[in-house]
């Protein structure tokens, strides 16, 4: 089914402000839409980037509903939003991307599990817990790895149990309790569906991931594994965006095991921190081809221009305050360098305030380029 938009005259509403909704929305200014975004934060990084700007909680249902009675159609940058604002608005004709009952499962890790199992789509063994004192019974599948199953982001909400002297720290809050997998690499594939049923995948991308925050720091495409190990992601992501139904993009996050297994570990139902380097590493942005989706539009080339390498900004231990940033002239004079900053004010450690993306010729080109870029650019404050 093909969508109508006609420019200034169709709306798309953003709940969310952050540097992904910033990002969607310098794809829209080139297709002429009108975007609006809601935030609470009243200097998020979109906030001079949307033609309308509304500062309320996009957790709350009646300000969702409100705003979503203003645009045409209503997408997310961040997963957390009012699920019952969103059905209202779909019930009375506003068109909802990514679908409200696939955010629902989404924003509930313990019903996203219980979707891959149905599925039959591969992810660790794992067992639901009501709270600290229901985690007791399974100290002996110690160690293990423990998931609020609403609330988390960004690495926060999750927590490794090595033996029963950690129960005294674990969430006391329904759980997902996962068996410990022993993995060689973290991969992400990200895949896009419009409302036409078509599907479209991007080549997988392996993760490393900054140890005292848990953020992807470091992403490689295409990703260091062998091609059956690619095929086995592409075709697991592809059947997981497949039977969710949803129109719009997603990033499917993936474990390679020791043994060659394929394990789904989380989906984002948007675009994601695994698809910054689409913007010069791809034929098509996420931020473009998430357009192209719920919009109705062809879906985008989603190959490879050149290899490249993505690293994360993130604040520096021991600053808080007004960002400034160093060291960024030094990295911008090494050739294939492109700096994307969010428009974050503030800075704390270990915050996204930014990404880098490098091309190069060959991956191992751009990884030494990369490793000489994250020494020169820091986020500080003066």
């Amino acid at each position: 089914m093909q969508q109508q938009f006609a420019g200034k005259d169709f709306k798309i509403g953003i709940l969310g402000g952050g540097q992904l909704g910033r990002m969607l929305i310098q794809e829209a200014i080139n297709l002429n839409i009108s975007t609006s975004v809601l935030d609470p934060d009243a200097n998020a990084p979109c906030r001079y980037l949307a033609e309308h700007f509304v500062v309320g909680d996009f957790r709350d249902e009646e300000t969702v509903y409100a705003f979503g009675k203003k645009v045409n159609l209503l997408t997310i940058e961040i997963e957390h939003v009012n699920i019952n604002a969103l059905l209202r608005l779909e019930r009375e004709g506003v068109l909802v991307y990514p679908q409200p009952q696939i955010l629902a499962m989404v924003q509930d890790k313990g019903i996203q599990k219980e979707f891959f199992a149905s599925h039959q789509i591969p992810t660790a063994d794992f067992k639901l817990v009501h709270d600290k004192e229901h985690l007791k019974q399974y100290v002996s599948e110690f160690p293990a790895i423990l998931k609020l199953r609403k609330g988390g982001y960004d690495g926060k909400g999750v927590m490794k149990l090595k033996d029963a002297n950690n129960l005294k720290e674990a969430f006391d809050a329904p759980c997902v309790l996962e068996k410990l997998v022993e993995f060689d690499c973290e991969i992400a594939v990200i895949v896009a569906r419009n409302n036409a049923g078509v599907i479209v995948h991007y080549p997988p991308v392996d993760m490393e991931f900054n140890a005292d925050a848990n953020l992807v720091e470091f992403l490689c495409s295409p990703a260091r594994i062998s091609d059956e190990i690619k095929e086995k992601a592409i075709v697991i992501a592809r059947k997981v965006v497949e039977k969710t139904g949803l129109t719009g993009i997603l990033a499917v996050e993936m474990f390679v095991t020791k043994s060659g297994d394929v394990l789904v570990n989380e989906i984002a139902p948007r675009p994601h921190n695994s698809g910054h380097q689409t913007i010069e590493g791809n034929n098509t942005s996420q931020y473009a081809q998430h357009l192209r989706a719920i919009l109705g539009l062809p879906l985008g080339d989603t190959s490879i221009i050149s290899p490249s390498v993505m690293i994360n900004l993130l604040g520096e231990k021991g600053h808080t305050g007004e960002a400034h940033y160093d060291g960024i002239w030094n990295a911008m004079a090494n050739s294939g360098v492109y700096v994307h900053l969010y428009g974050k004010k503030e800075t704390k450690p270990m915050r996204k305030m930014g990404h880098v993306t490098i091309l190069a010729d060959t991956l191992e080109s751009a990884i030494a380029s990369a490793k000489k870029v994250q020494q020169q650019i820091k986020v500080l404050t003066r």
